[in-house]
């Protein structure tokens, strides 16, 4: 974990006392709060946040005792005919993905979330992609989730059932060349995991 993203903004966690100036402030991780991070980031004159440790171990540590984790998975589609698994919620082009089960390992989470998000089925995880995190509130407390993304392949040919329990407006298969297009209204850490693929 080194970039964090909340409202669009990143966190960066760092080991290094460089790069800060009014618009990216420096915060010490030891002497922080949750609330101050908040503000911070919440702030029109930050366009990004340092929250710094000499050590990264206790870095780390400090941060999650700020906010606890939440852990997620899900995946990055791609269809045999080339076209990319996308859904729409929240007034955002997004990934299919959720929470973990109590017992369930990352790679059975993350099948089970596509699956249910959009009733795509006979996935296929080819590899890992990034970790992403972001900032969140739940319940008046703000929490981190860390989602573990895998890519994933499917020759699926059923009708796309967007799940409405959840928000999903949309799921649509989508082509190469319409992602980037897509990705404008994406949050970061979708944009991130498309990198090697666009």
């Amino acid at each position: 974990m080194h970039k964090v993203f909340f409202n669009e903004k990143p966190l960066i966690l760092t080991t290094h006392l460089e790069g800060v100036t009014n618009e990216t402030p420096l915060l010490f991780a030891e002497h922080t709060t949750s609330k101050a991070i908040i503000n911070a980031l919440k702030s029109k004159k930050v366009s990004k946040l340092f929250v710094y440790h000499k050590s990264r171990k206790k870095l780390t540590s400090f941060f999650i005792k700020r906010f606890p984790i939440i852990e997620a998975a899900g995946g990055l589609v791609q269809h045999q005919d080339g076209t990319f698994l996308m859904i729409y919620r929240n007034d955002k082009w997004d990934l299919p993905k959720g929470k973990i089960e109590k017992g369930e390992d990352f790679k059975e989470g993350a099948i089970r979330e596509v699956e249910e998000e959009t009733g795509v089925c006979d996935l296929k995880i080819l590899k890992e992609l990034p970790t992403t995190y972001h900032i969140f509130s739940r319940n008046g407390r703000y929490k981190l989730k860390r989602t573990y993304w895998y890519f994933m392949t499917t020759n699926y040919a059923g009708k796309l059932k967007p799940q409405k329990e959840e928000n999903i407006q949309k799921a649509k298969w989508k082509p190469k060349k319409q992602i980037p297009e897509l990705l404008d209204n994406a949050y970061q850490n979708i944009k991130l995991l498309f990198e090697d693929f666009i």
